[in-house]
């Protein structure tokens, strides 16, 4: 019992300093603006979902592409902005594409998202993955929080990962 508790603590405690250190604000700018709107929304149900396009500034990067959880959106340079997936088995394990789900047409574009930027591509398997300018998005394993960018500028499972910007251009500087 003791064992399950101390766990629980830790547990919390990491949740605490992860929404402290990188989605508090965010939070409490979304209740705040339900509120001044007159919503009856909470919080739990402003939260974008996961294929949402968001922005975000990273650090040394600037203002990049991210999920509806913030994490980063990597490119795959042999996609060569083909809106066609080149990434599969491994490669799709490690950087696995920002799908929609089952019956969601498009993906939704957060503030200084371009729609009109945004598309699909059907993969081999069916499901249909979010595209930025023609270029497959992906996220990486290795990025565990929000601000990370482990995977710029990476030779990785046949080729050079790289985030994308707002307009659509790729970063490709190493950092």
């Amino acid at each position: 019992m003791l064992a399950s508790r101390c766990c629980t603590i830790v547990v919390a405690s990491a949740l605490c300093i992860a929404v402290l250190t990188t989605g508090g604000s965010l939070a409490a700018s979304t209740a705040a603006s339900a509120a001044a709107a007159g919503s009856s929304t909470t919080v739990a149900s402003a939260v974008p979902p996961v294929y949402e396009v968001q922005t975000a500034n990273v650090h040394r990067l600037g203002k990049i592409l991210v999920d509806g959880q913030g994490f980063t959106l990597y490119v795959f340079e042999p996609d060569r902005r083909s809106s066609s997936s080149k990434c599969y088995g491994r490669c799709a394990s490690a950087w696995p594409p920002l799908v929609l789900p089952s019956g969601v047409r498009r993906a939704p574009a957060g503030p200084g998202v371009r729609s009109a930027l945004l598309g699909t591509t059907k993969r081999k398997d069916g499901t249909v993955e979010v595209t930025y300018h023609r270029w497959p998005l992906y996220t990486w394993v290795v990025d565990s929080a929000l601000g990370d960018a482990t995977g710029q500028d990476l030779n990785n499972l046949g080729g050079k990962w790289y985030v994308i910007t707002p307009a659509g251009q790729l970063i490709t500087k190493h950092v």
